[in-house]
């Protein structure tokens, strides 16, 4: 089965755009070329606004305002009609489009779109095979849908969460988070060191800001700054230009450190890396994951990267810091004990899910589209 396919994002947060553009890279290494869309360039401003500024604005400012409303709005079932309403309202252009273009084949990494393509199938106005792709460790009531023909979830305890909550079993699929499919390409470390300029033989820490460079990055890479083992540390900024300025502002820096922009190369950088420092998105761990990176969460966004960071901790690929003068003391303790780090990389590489990607869109183009 292969035709015209279409992946729909949203821009709110990165993690969404990135796994659609690994599902179109991977559609694409079986020679089907997909097309994706951010659906939010087809709501009107507001809308827009809603949905990706005020987040951004919410994760820096008030991200205990981003976990109430994930808690509040689990409620599996409850809120569809009021919530479908409102993006009827809003998506008038998308509908448009969907229509315009019919696509053989949607696949959606943002609950939004899927939401849209269920209800034009309901009213009978678009009927085309939908995937959904749960781009965190847990699925949130806002990606509950009934009719949708294939959902793909990171973890086997989210596809029971899902079936017990009535989504038919057969259309339920683990298969990890997409991720570009370069991170399942093996790269040897010292070499990826030498590549970016850095010591080959020096552990590395990664500081990751998130695709938009949100959070209390300048505190952190400061506390990181007292680790008593000899690292570098690499600190990747996202498209926060103001924040990359700060940083390469800063003195006193105790260990070699690279400050680092919006960059096409996180799988380069990851590569020459030993540690991830920051947050617990669903994307960006699934691509540290994958590089046989241990997770070092700080801070972790109320909600759903809570969520996430609770089965990192329990798979044993991550440790946690809710303190930053605590940083330090944490990677160093770990750095410490080589036996304890050992296990928490192979703890690592058994969690990782590299071709994730890839095995969704051979479950597509096997066309076996169950009757949900």
């Amino acid at each position: 089965m292969a035709g015209s396919v279409m992946v729909l994002s949203a821009a709110s947060g990165a993690g969404h755009l990135r796994a659609a553009d690994a599902l179109v890279a991977a559609f694409g290494a079986r020679g089907v070329q997909a097309r994706h869309v951010e659906v939010l360039k087809y709501t009107n401003p507001i809308f827009r606004r809603i949905y990706s500024d005020l987040y951004v604005d919410l994760v820096n400012k008030q991200p205990e305002i981003l976990g109430w409303l994930y808690n509040a709005l689990d409620r599996p079932w409850q809120f569809e009609k009021r919530r479908l309403a409102l993006s009827r309202l809003n998506t008038i252009p998308l509908v448009r489009l969907l229509k315009k273009e019919r696509p053989e084949i949607v696949i959606c990494t943002h609950f939004l779109p899927a939401e849209i393509l269920v209800d034009l199938r309901k009213k009978k106005a678009l009927d085309v095979p939908t995937g959904v792709v749960v781009t965190d460790l847990d699925a949130h009531a806002m990606w509950l849908y009934k009719g949708v023909d294939w959902y793909f979830v990171a973890r086997e305890e989210t596809r029971i969460h899902l079936a017990v909550l009535g989504i038919p079993e057969k259309t339920i699929h683990v298969t990890g988070i997409p991720i570009d499919p370069v991170f399942g390409v093996e790269k040897p470390k010292r070499a990826a060191r030498s590549g970016l300029g850095l010591d080959p033989d020096r552990t590395t820490i990664l500081v990751s800001a998130g695709g938009f460079g949100v959070g209390p990055i300048e505190a952190l890479v400061k506390s990181v700054q007292e680790i008593r083992h000899p690292v570098q540390v690499v600190v990747i900024c996202g498209r926060n230009v103001q924040l990359e300025r700060r940083l390469n502002a800063l003195s006193g820096m105790r260990h070699p450190t690279k400050i680092v922009g919006f960059t096409t190369e996180m799988d380069a950088w990851m590569a020459a890396s030993d540690l991830l420092v920051g947050k617990a998105g669903g994307l960006t761990s699934a691509e540290a994951l994958a590089r046989g990176l241990v997770l070092v969460i700080v801070n972790p966004i109320p909600g759903q990267e809570e969520r996430n960071s609770d089965h990192f901790l329990e798979e044993g690929a991550a440790v946690r810091c809710n303190n930053l003068p605590a940083l330090a003391y944490k990677i160093d303790s770990l750095l410490g004990d080589a036996g304890r780090f050992a296990r928490m990389r192979e703890n690592v590489r058994r969690t990782a899910r590299p071709h994730a990607a890839s095995d969704i869109v051979s479950i597509v183009l096997k066309g076996d589209v169950p009757a949900g």
